[in-house]
C-alpha cells in the first residue's frame, strides 16, 4: 500500500443498519452457505468416487463446483461472522486479500464456463473425434489454463487498487471488498486506475461471451442434422449450461463492464453471482443429470453397507 495511506481497517455497512436486520440476513446466509458447501461438495465427491462418471463434462463439472464452494467462501463467512460478533471491520491487508480471491475464482469460473462450452462443442459437432480431441491431457491443461487466467486477472486487479493511498472515509457501503467501492476510497485521481480495471476485467468478460456465443451458434447449427432424441439430449445439457452462465454473466456484466461507479443496488445483483450462482449451480446443472443422480445414489448405498458390514 501506497505510504502516503493513513487508512488501516475498512468499515462494511453492509445491507443495513439496523443490528437485527443484519442477524436475521446473516441466518439467510448461512443457509443458503451451508446449501451451497453441501451440494457442490456432493457434486464434487461424487464424480471423484464414481468409476462412471469418466467423461470430460464431468470431470470440468467437478473444478467448477469447487470454484463455486471457494468463490462463496470468500464473502459470506465473513459476513455471517461479523453479524454475530456485531463486528464488521476488516484490515486494509484482508480487504485487498478478499479482492484478490474473489477475482482470482470469479476469473477461473468465467474461463471454467468457456472450457465447458468448448468441450459441448466438441461432443456435439465432432462426437467421432471427441475422445481424441478431449482427452485426459488436453482436460489438464485447460483446467490449468482456466486456473491461470483467473490468476493472472486476480493480479491484475489487485495490482492496480495496490498502488492507490487511502486517506479518506473508512466506510465502504457493500458486504465485501471490491474494486469499485474500494476506488471511492482513494485520495488520488483513479480515472486512469479505474479505465484499466474494466479493461482488465471487460477483456476477459467480452472475450469469454464471444467464445461462448460462437461455440452454441455452431451446436445449434449442427443439431438440424440429428435425430429428434439426440436434439433433445444435446439442448438439455447446453441449456442447463446457458442457464448457469446466464446467471453468472449478467450480473458480472452490470457490476463489472461499466465505468467505475456505485450504485445502491450493486450489493443485491453481486448476492446473485457470489451465492444464487453457486447455490443454484447443483441444481441446474446436476441434480437434474440421471447420470449423476445415480452415482449419488450408488454412493450412498456403498456407504449403507459399508457402515452395516
Amino acid at each position: 500500500m501506497a505510504t502516503t495511506s493513513n487508512v488501516t481497517e475498512v468499515i462494511l455497512l453492509g445491507f443495513s443498519p439496523n443490528r437485527n436486520t443484519q442477524k436475521i440476513i446473516s441466518v439467510l446466509f448461512l443457509l443458503m452457505y451451508t446449501a451451497i458447501v453441501l451440494g457442490n461438495g456432493l457434486i464434487v465427491v461424487t464424480i471423484v468416487a464414481s468409476k462412471g462418471l469418466t467423461s470430460p463434462m464431468y470431470y470440468f463439472l467437478s473444478y467448477l463446483s469447487l470454484v463455486e464452494i471457494c468463490y462463496c467462501s470468500v464473502t459470506v463467512p465473513k459476513l455471517i461472522l461479523d453479524s454475530f460478533l456485531e463486528s464488521n471491520v476488516i484490515s486494509v491487508q484482508g480487504c485487498i486479500a478478499q479482492i484478490f480471491f474473489l477475482h482470482f475464482f470469479g476469473g477461473s469460473e468465467i474461463f471454467l464456463l468457456t472450457v465447458m462450452a468448448y468441450d459441448r462443442y466438441v461432443a456435439i459437432c465432432k462426437p467421432l473425434h471427441y475422445t481424441v480431441i478431449m482427452n485426459r491431457r488436453v482436460c489438464g491443461l485447460l483446467v490449468a489454463a482456466a486456473w491461470g487466467g483467473g490468476l493472472l486477472h486476480s493480479t491484475g486487479q489487485t495490482f492496480l487498487i495496490f498502488q492507490l493511498p487511502f486517506c479518506g472515509s473508512k466506510a465502504l457501503d457493500h458486504y465485501f471488498c471490491d474494486v469499485h467501492p474500494v476506488l471511492k476510497m482513494a485520495c488520488a485521481d483513479t480515472f486512469l486506475i479505474g479505465l484499466l480495471i474494466i479493461a482488465n476485467g471487460g477483456s476477459i468478460s467480452v472475450i469469454s461471451f464471444v467464445v461462448l456465443l460462437a461455440s452454441y451458434v455452431v451446436i445449434l447449427h449442427s443439431l438440424r442434422n440429428q435425430s429428434s432424441e439426440g436434439r433433445r439430449k444435446a439442448l438439455s445439457t447446453c441449456g442447463s449450461h446457458i442457464a448457469v452462465v446466464g446467471l453468472f454473466f449478467i450480473p458480472c456484466s452490470f457490476v463489472y463492464m461499466r465505468p467505475c461507479v456505485t450504485f445502491p443496488a450493486d450489493k443485491i445483483v453481486a448476492v446473485f453471482y457470489t451465492v444464487v450462482t453457486p447455490l443454484l449451480n447443483p441444481v441446474i446443472y446436476s441434480f437434474r443429470n440421471a447420470e449423476v443422480k445415480n452415482a449419488m445414489r450408488r454412493l450412498v448405498e456403498r456407504k449403507v453397507i459399508r457402515d452395516e458390514t
